[in-house]
């Protein structure tokens, strides 16, 4: 089954109804997309409660990939909330019982930062965190070209199938050290592909600190012919694997849920989520206009009166 679906549900305008509250907009974001990744939990790890809200927010089929937090990808060297590495996971885990309880947990994300290099204390690390998160699903995302030299790609996907991890296969800018290659190898069941957009220019971190380097580096819009080109690659991989998730993260102009809509066309997806309606109802005194909106499979009916 192919998964589309863009990165956080709260930075896209496009899908959002006038009237929604920031706090309804994970609702909104499921009657367009049955995926989305949680960026947040990367910053801190996520209360109870706040997870069992987006969880019943969302339809039966809805899909979450979470992102790891910072302190477990060795992001923050020293997190003084958590007494130790072990706790951090343990109350990691317990933030995703809600989504393992409903089915919606797709995998858990743990992507590495750029100095995460191949050498034997990261393999350890791998391995350790296979130890921790137990049969959750994870995929790893790496962003340190050494992992992908011809002598050390065929180890490291090994390893990942030992582990039954997830390969993330990421499209960025090649621009040598600074970048990963695209790599679609399927290491077990699923194929993860991360579309982070191909913004040379953007790409490091600009020595200008006035620049906000967030929304330079994701500034990209995929034309059809590439979209077409990853229509055909998923077209060609579905018949190895059960399950095919594709991420946008080219939001820094707001491109990403235009780029998936139309990845989403090329390949013929119907998604039965959700769908807006728009009604007017006219009589001599008024006139109503009625959105009905499929929310997490329950119908959400907004009642606008204007007086004539």
């Amino acid at each position: 089954m192919i998964h589309i679906g863009l990165s956080s549900f709260g930075d896209h305008p496009q899908l959002y109804l006038p009237e929604t509250k920031p706090s309804e907009r994970l609702a909104d974001y499921a009657s367009h997309y049955l995926l989305v990744e949680i960026d947040s939990t990367y910053y801190a790890i996520p209360r109870l409660t706040q997870v069992e809200k987006w969880v019943k927010t969302t339809p039966e089929n809805f899909k979450f990939i979470v992102k790891a937090y910072r302190g477990m990808t060795g992001h923050v060297k020293d997190d003084e909330r958590y007494a130790s590495k072990s706790e951090m996971f343990q109350a990691f885990r317990e933030a995703l019982s809600p989504y393992i309880e409903h089915k919606k947990l797709a995998f858990v994300l743990f992507q590495f930062p750029p100095w995460f290099d191949y050498r034997k204390d990261h393999l350890l690390y791998l391995k350790y965190v296979r130890q921790e998160m137990k049969e959750i699903p994870v995929a790893i995302e790496f962003r340190n070209r050494t992992w992908y030299d011809e002598k050390v790609k065929r180890e490291m996907l090994q390893l990942l199938r030992e582990l039954a991890f997830i390969h993330t296969a990421a499209d960025e800018p090649q621009i040598g050290d600074g970048s990963v290659p695209f790599v679609s190898d399927v290491v077990n069941e699923t194929l993860f592909i991360r579309l982070h957009g191909r913004n040379r220019a953007g790409w490091y971190r600009p020595k200008d600190r006035e620049t906000n380097w967030r929304e330079v580096r994701y500034l990209y819009r995929y034309n059809t012919e590439e979209l077409t080109a990853f229509k055909d690659l998923i077209l060609t991989k579905q018949a190895e694997v059960k399950n095919v998730y594709v991420i946008f993260n080219n939001n820094s102009g707001k491109d990403a849920n235009d780029n998936a809509a139309e990845l989403k066309r090329l390949l013929n997806i119907k998604e039965e989520g959700s769908c807006h309606l728009n009604y007017l109802y006219f009589n001599e005194v008024s006139v109503i206009s009625i959105d009905i909106a499929n929310r997490a499979n329950n119908i959400m009916i907004r009642r606008h009166v204007k007086t004539l």
